[in-house]
């Protein structure tokens, strides 16, 4: 389809304009989001690393560990656990203003990946889910329901979690991308009606 196309070449060109030959990180779930956009960085980038945080045992972590390996890439875990999650979550309230708790739950991740990556420019699969209906939550919904819960996601997204995700960045001095939210990206996601996007089951997520 003509139009997905499209948006596979605005991905991959603010992909290439955030990297090209340059030393990147990428905030790496494991996951289609981050995968794609680490796949696509390593085309054009001087060198990528992907970080991973969570505790020995989380289900991102383990993902990963493996999705970097098939990418040949390097990995980084960045721990996190009883030991020290307290005074993370106080150093994120301390540098970036936030106390809401669901939110500090999320954006935890990046908190601690900005800390641990050498690199100065940061990338993230962020807003994936919000625009092209990736959440396990929407699984199943009737498409009232759907474009309510979606359009909910975009503006929490937009007016909580990037304004949270780039004073993160300017704290640790990093240069925050999110491919999936330039205009180019997001003024396609918008125009694909609900058909397309809304998941039928876990599998056809995005």
């Amino acid at each position: 389809m003509e139009v997905y196309e499209e948006l596979g070449a605005e991905i991959e060109a603010e992909v290439r304009k955030a990297s090209e030959g340059r030393d990147v990180g990428i905030a790496f779930s494991g996951g289609l989001d981050s995968g794609l956009v680490a796949a696509l960085a390593s085309k054009y980038a001087k060198s990528v690393t992907c970080y991973t945080c969570g505790t020995d045992n989380a289900f991102d972590v383990r993902a990963g560990r493996e999705l970097s390996e098939k990418l040949g890439l390097p990995w980084v875990h960045c721990r996190i656990g009883p030991g020290n999650i307290a005074s993370v979550i106080g150093d994120l309230i301390r540098a970036t203003g936030e106390s809401d708790p669901f939110t500090i739950s999320y954006e935890l991740q990046l908190f601690c990946v900005c800390a641990e990556a050498e690199e100065d420019v940061i990338l993230t699969g962020q807003g994936a889910d919000e625009y092209f209906g990736g959440s396990a939550k929407f699984v199943g919904l009737g498409h009232d329901d759907f474009s309510v819960l979606l359009q909910d996601g975009k503006d929490r997204l937009n007016t909580v979690s990037v304004p949270c995700e780039l004073r993160i960045a300017e704290h640790f001095g990093k240069e925050l991308r999110h491919p999936y939210l330039v205009p180019a990206v997001t003024s396609i996601a918008d125009s694909l009606g609900d058909e397309w996007i809304l998941p039928k089951d876990m599998d056809s997520r995005k």
